[in-house]
């Protein structure tokens, strides 16, 4: 499955939000850069790019379900909505078995066990951070204790330059 047919479907999924495109398509616009800035291999990126774009995948469920988006809750619904989401696909199980475990790990901040996984994890802090005060808030904490890459610290430097102004 190429990823413009996976941006195409998960835009299809999003009936009409506008908020919920336009995360994951910043998400993925900056895990492609990313990941494309860190010289990743082909296979790594198609995983990062594809998981960047479906990561949310569980947020309209999490709203009905629970009145709320939370990290863990994403976490733990996203799996069976990831496999009916490629059932079908060409998606070579080992690349769906990751894509499924990042995106089951997105809000867990430690122990991103490859750069697939970081990059996705910074790429969303910083829309989030762009998206929200709560995160915006946390922009040193994150930049000393999440980012690892140096193209994702050169990134949130140069985005939040006025917020680590005179503090990195």
């Amino acid at each position: 499955m190429r990823i413009e047919e996976i941006m195409k479907k998960m835009i299809d999924l999003a009936d009409g939000s506008h908020h919920d495109i336009n995360h994951f398509m910043k998400v993925h616009s900056f895990a492609r850069t990313i990941g494309l800035m860190e010289g990743l291999d082909d296979k790594t990126q198609y995983i990062l790019e594809a998981s960047a774009i479906v990561h949310d995948i569980a947020c309209p469920l999490c709203r009905e379900k629970y009145g709320s988006t939370a990290g863990n809750l994403q976490e733990a619904e996203s799996e069976p909505l990831l496999r009916e989401f490629f059932m079908g696909t060409d998606l070579p199980e080992a690349q769906l078995e990751r894509i499924i475990y990042i995106v089951t790990h997105h809000h867990t901040y430690s122990g991103a066990d490859g750069p697939d996984y970081q990059i996705l994890l910074e790429a969303d802090f910083l829309v989030n951070a762009d998206e929200s005060e709560r995160y915006r808030k946390s922009i040193e904490q994150f930049r000393k204790n999440v980012f690892r890459t140096t193209s994702g610290l050169a990134l949130l430097d140069s985005v939040f330059r006025e917020e680590l102004r005179g503090k990195v």
